[in-house]
């Protein structure tokens, strides 16, 4: 608990510190927003990448090692 309220305490900070605007073009989309904003939707982004491709690797293992159960059982 102390941990992840250090974590949101330094994330606040950091908003505070990057309020400078930035303009950001992503697929045909233009605009202004806030560094820190723009920061965090990209680390967001990446994050949900990651995790999709680790959540697809664990299920080709799963199905790896439980095929591999299935021959070595009979």
């Amino acid at each position: 608990m102390v941990a992840g309220l250090a974590v949101f305490v330094l994330l606040i900070v950091f908003f505070i510190q990057n309020q400078d605007q930035v303009r950001v073009r992503f697929l045909g989309l233009d605009g202004n927003v806030p560094l820190a904003l723009a920061l965090l939707i990209a680390a967001v982004g990446g994050g949900i990448i990651v995790a999709l491709a680790g959540g697809i690797r664990i299920l080709q293992l799963r199905v790896t090692a439980r095929r591999s159960r299935r021959t070595s059982g009979n």
